[in-house]
């Protein structure tokens, strides 16, 4: 009795297929884990000594609970005396303000205290699973002796689990399990508004050079249309006369035919 073996090439092809399927697994389970994190997400730019409006973006990682409060947590260090939560739908925010130990001077005014904290708590929505939500919030004036800000959070879910996002990065260490927001800080503008910076003057020039470039265009485009359309009147004017004068022709034979 010859019992059959499979070939060489279907056990290479199940191997690949064995490992791929592992790798694909890896992955998803990866990818589920690193784009799971709290997060706080600038809209525009971010400057030091400016002011900016970050998304705090919150997914939901429970396949059987919803997310109904979360808290996002500011430094002390670097103080923002001024936090403003955007409305969303669904939620209602509390803002807390914490006693600074050291006076913040902003406009000319000092600041004995900043806002230390943010709540979210759901009032008749929740972020459900496989969702995620946005909380907008307006920060200023953002610090200068800064690179970036940890804003620590906690996500608490309707089944009583709570997860803090509070680990911070240590420089040369993998990424912890619990990494804390951070919201990264580009160069100081000069306007300190986190607004666009006014274009220089060879910026200037090139564009009302540029703009007395497509006039010039215009103006040629317009006198050869018009050119255009005389020339196409003459011709037409001169076709005229000639369908006339062939007329007046044909009449004249015409006649000259019927008195002979």
């Amino acid at each position: 009795m010859t019992v059959s073996r499979p070939s060489s090439s279907r056990l290479s092809a199940s191997r690949v297929a064995l490992a791929g399927g592992i790798a694909l697994s890896s992955v998803v389970l990866l990818s589920g884990t690193a784009f799971a994190h709290v997060s706080v997400q600038p809209q525009g730019e971010a400057a030091k000594g400016g002011y900016a409006t970050v998304n705090i973006k919150v997914p939901n990682e429970r396949d059987n609970a919803s997310t109904v409060k979360v808290e996002v947590n500011f430094p002390l260090d670097h103080p923002l005396a001024s936090v403003m939560p955007q409305p969303v739908p669904g939620w209602k925010a509390e803002v807390t303000r914490s006693k600074l130990s050291k006076p913040l001077e902003l406009h000319g005014k000092k600041i004995n205290e900043a806002v230390s904290k943010v709540t979210w708590t759901a009032d008749g929505s929740k972020i459900g699973p496989g969702q995620f939500q946005q909380f907008p919030l307006s920060l200023g004036r953002l610090p200068e002796d800064a690179d970036e800000l940890v804003i620590k959070a906690i996500q608490t879910y309707d089944n009583k689990d709570v997860v803090r996002w509070i680990e911070e990065q240590k420089e040369g260490a993998e990424e912890p399990q619990f990494p804390a927001p951070v919201l990264k800080l580009s160069a100081a503008s000069d306007d300190h508004h986190g607004g666009a910076a006014a274009p220089s003057a060879s910026a200037s020039a090139s564009a009302d050079d540029k703009a007395g470039h497509e006039d010039e265009t215009a103006s040629h485009k317009e006198t050869a249309a018009a050119d255009s359309s005389d020339t196409t009147a003459r011709i037409l004017g001169v076709l005229g006369i000639l369908i006339g004068v062939a007329g007046v022709a044909f009449g004249v034979l015409a006649g000259r035919r019927r008195s002979l």
